[in-house]
């Protein structure tokens, strides 16, 4: 293997990764930012639903982004499709507080169950989402 015939693929890798990493950590500030409880500081003190919670939110991001990557025919593409998947996972959060109105003060309260439920639904709407962007 010629090390110098692989430089132009290591190169697209540091840029496709670069970017993914950005809009990963655009969707770690957002995302905290719509729901009306700071998950950051409630994970600082213990709480294991906002934990729960945000991971599945963060994995239900990176599933499509992850596939947008993998599907993506320019790097505009799969950043067009990595806002779309912030803008899903978002949309998903409000669904989820519409069917439950008491989230708001359930995942500060830590009650666990709650967090597992918005972190599953979150992973599911993800791999869905990572399925519709296959093409």
């Amino acid at each position: 293997m010629d090390f110098a015939n692989n430089l132009p693929g290591l190169a697209n890798f540091a840029v496709y990764f670069s970017i993914s990493v950005l809009l990963l950590v655009a969707f770690a500030v957002l995302y905290p930012r719509i729901t009306p409880y700071s998950e950051f500081a409630l994970i600082a003190d213990g709480n294991e639903a906002a934990a729960f919670s945000l991971t599945g939110a963060l994995i239900g991001f990176s599933l499509p982004l992850a596939s947008a990557i993998s599907n993506s025919v320019g790097l505009g593409d799969m950043v067009l499709w990595g806002v779309v998947a912030l803008v899903v996972q978002i949309l998903t959060f409000l669904v989820v507080r519409l069917i439950f109105p008491s989230l708001v003060a359930d995942i500060p309260a830590n009650k666990v169950s709650k967090g597992i439920f918005l972190g599953a639904v979150s992973i599911a709407v993800g791999i869905l989402n990572a399925a519709c962007m296959t093409y």
